[in-house]
């Protein structure tokens, strides 16, 4: 297989199952994390199944397409127009929406279209928020994009026939499609080509759009939750230990960083919640990168130094990928990595550790799971090489788990 084309099959099914809904299908995601290219593959596959069906596809990145953008909706809204044919149904594909201002009045001239079947992408969540939420509630339809799964990288990069080291340098590249190309030819390029897209995010979604009061302060912040994946943070306590070491910062400014951060989808966040009380609790929320190979490439870290946070972090993930919601759990005073929801409303309780082979280790995991009353699953995810089960709990290999060898 060429390496270009893995496809992404699970979005592409779920573009195909609403073709012709009446809805927008708004495909979100960081940047470079792969959106252009899964519409560019679904739009093959419309090819492929109706040859002569009309196709518009816009990038406002694009030079070319910039200037319309430039212009305001009403342009980018009578350019479309102008293309469409009125006797069959056009699928209209608009990528990086956030570049057209007002682009909510395009979106709703184009939805009326009882002939345009319309798919936008765009680089931050405000896509999703504010106005144009309002503007087509029960409208739109996201569809949010991740890197590279697990299973996803090895069709991309190879070494199935040893998916123990192919993991650990899952864990270092991540999963950004052009990084994990790079990394075939020289690691160092992929960590390279990283720091570009950080800076690009940072330039383009957050700078442009927001003030930020100083370069250096925001640097250190984002440095701070990649350096603290998997541990509790508040702006407060941020604020207070960069504010001790010397470098200057409000705790409003810091949660300002942070919504920026969570916007652009560089970081997720996710709240705590109280298993036994069966409340969501407002403080004291983790926070969790989009790609472990921003924390290698930015903070230059070695990943024995933290391994099971970084494990933590490709659970969360590979839990979101999976259409879960997940909370970070609370039991009296002690704390369950993760209390996950399926689509179907199935809760299981999961705890990640780099390995429980010393007694302590094993002991200290297990005992947030004694005091959860219910009888949902409990899961311990490791890397050791043990899958078994211990008093109720199913413990597995991560590797396993993620690429769903499950029994």
């Amino acid at each position: 297989m060429e390496m270009e084309q893995v496809l992404r099959r699970e979005y592409l099914e779920t573009l195909a199952d609403l073709r012709d809904k009446n809805l927008i299908k708004v495909v979100t995601g960081a940047r470079r994390v792969g959106k252009s290219t899964l519409l560019a593959q679904y739009r093959e596959a419309l090819k492929t199944e109706t040859p002569d069906a009309p196709v518009l596809s816009i990038n406002f990145d694009e030079p070319e397409y910039r200037f319309l953008a430039e212009n305001g909706w009403k342009d980018v809204y009578d350019f479309v127009m102008r293309a469409i044919r009125t006797e069959k149904m056009n699928y209209v594909f608009l990528d990086e929406i956030q570049n057209i201002p007002q682009f909510q009045k395009l979106l709703e001239g184009l939805f009326v279209h009882p002939k345009v079947d319309l798919y936008v992408t765009g680089s931050n969540a405000c896509l999703l928020s504010g106005e144009l939420a309002t503007l087509l509630t029960g409208r739109q339809f996201e569809i949010h994009v991740l890197p590279f799964s697990f299973a996803e990288y090895l069709e991309f990069a190879g070494g199935k026939e040893n998916t123990d080291r192919a993991f650990g340098n899952y864990l270092r590249t991540g999963g950004f499609p052009e990084a994990v190309k790079l990394a075939k030819v020289n690691e160092s390029y992929s960590f390279r080509y990283l720091q570009t897209v950080y800076r690009n995010i940072y330039e383009n979604d957050i700078k442009t759009r927001y003030k930020v009061h100083s370069d250096i302060s925001y640097q250190e912040v984002v440095n701070f939750l990649m350096d603290g994946i998997g541990s509790p943070a508040s702006p407060g306590n941020i604020a207070k230990v960069l504010t001790n070491s010397g470098k200057k910062v409000d705790n409003k400014s810091v949660a300002k960083y942070i919504s920026t951060l969570i916007d652009s989808y560089m970081f997720y966040r996710a709240t705590r919640y109280d298993i036994k009380g069966k409340q969501h609790l407002a403080t004291q929320e983790k926070y969790y990168i989009v790609d472990t190979g921003f924390r290698t490439a930015l903070l230059g870290k070695e990943l024995s130094a933290d391994s099971g946070h970084m494990l933590e972090n490709i659970v969360f993930l590979e839990l979101l990928r999976r259409k879960n919601q997940v909370w970070i759990g609370k039991i009296g005073n002690r704390e369950v990595d993760f209390v996950a929801r399926d689509s179907g409303g199935r809760t299981r309780y999961i705890q990640v550790s780099q390995s429980v082979k010393s007694p302590e280790t094993l002991a200290r995991e297990l005992a947030p799971f004694d005091k959860i009353p219910d009888h949902n699953e409990k899961i311990l995810i490791t890397a050791d090489h043990e899958n078994g089960s211990r008093n109720g709990v199913r413990q597995i290999n991560i590797v396993d788990w993620i690429l769903g060898k499950e029994s």
